[in-house]
């Protein structure tokens, strides 16, 4: 049986733990790359609590195998066998309670933060401090702050090209956001899965083809950044990229309204530009390799029937 002291010292070693596993969870936000989303500061969450978790256990472990080494080591000639937990109630319940229980929490969490992301649709408003790179941004009430406006983006996928159809019916090449706003996004991919992934976002969602996905972003932070496939498509996924623009209201309409004015013109592709190099090796595989698409047309502007 522990002494008391002993009781004392196990509690401060688990506080100790708690402390610094903690610390440690607050330090993996500067892990990741900035946050540009609101549903980013969810995540994020999410993953500090993980790491905190993980420390909390790996610390634990291992200071109870230094104190083991340390204070019970076997003499030299001594080859007997320990005591057998083998057929302890208390310790097998224990070892299986607290991983379930861990695991159950984990999962509350892990809920509880995705069912926040699926609340963050298009009526929520995001506050933010100034200045807009070094603070962070925290929800406000609905009566602080006039309603946003929304928009709706299509984003068309195939291999190996992005392509964006804004509510004016023009298609660019680039995915312009209007900051603090949520913006969605229809997503359709042509013939294979493709992943929407922009690191500072957070968000990735898979794009399967014949369905019509769509998700809800509010960007929090102005800058350029890049859209990148998430899921292995074929032989060039790796050039499929676009730029991704976040800038004030503003900027947004004005850009808008020059792309309308803008001519046609065909978008560079590098995949098709290296599918029609010659072979770069003495020996050829045979394998067979898909086409890339054709260059779409920036800046065209959809006619609608309807009007």
């Amino acid at each position: 049986m522990f002494s008391i002291f002993e009781y004392v010292l196990i509690a401060i070693y688990v506080a100790v733990l708690m402390i610094v596993s903690r610390w440690i969870g607050q330090q993996a936000f500067s892990w990741m790359p900035p946050q540009a989303t609101a549903e980013s500061q969810r995540v994020d969450d999410l993953f500090s609590f993980l790491v905190s978790i993980g420390v909390f256990i790996l610390l634990g472990l291992v200071g109870v195998m230094v104190y083991a080494i340390a204070f019970h080591r076997a003499p030299p000639e001594d080859y007997t066998e320990g005591h057998p937990s083998r057929g302890d109630g208390r310790l097998e319940i224990l070892w299986t309670a607290t991983p379930t229980l861990l695991v159950i929490w984990i999962a509350f969490q892990s809920f509880n933060i995705y069912q926040q992301l699926n609340i963050l649709g298009l009526n929520q408003i995001v506050h933010l401090h100034t200045p807009l790179e070094s603070a962070p941004a925290y929800a406000a009430n609905v009566s602080d702050i006039p309603k946003p406006a929304s928009e709706t983006i299509d984003v068309f996928v195939r291999q190996w090209d992005w392509s964006f159809r804004y509510p004016n019916n023009v298609t660019s090449k680039e995915l312009h956001l209007p900051l603090n706003r949520s913006t969605r996004l229809k997503m359709q991919a042509e013939k294979v899965i493709h992943g929407f992934y922009v690191p500072e976002f957070r968000l990735k969602q898979d794009i399967v083809p014949g369905r019509n996905i769509e998700i809800v972003i509010t960007p929090i932070r102005q800058g350029k950044y890049r859209l990148k496939d998430s899921q292995f498509s074929g032989a060039y996924f790796a050039l499929m990229e676009a730029d991704v623009y976040v800038e004030s209201l503003d900027k947004y309409s004005q850009w808008l309204a020059q792309t309308v004015s803008s001519d046609r013109t065909f978008a560079p592709n590098q995949a098709v530009a290296e599918n029609i190099q010659p072979p770069k090796t003495l020996f050829k595989s045979g394998w067979y390799t898909v086409t890339p698409a054709q260059p779409a047309v920036a800046n065209e502007r959809k006619i609608n029937n309807d009007t």
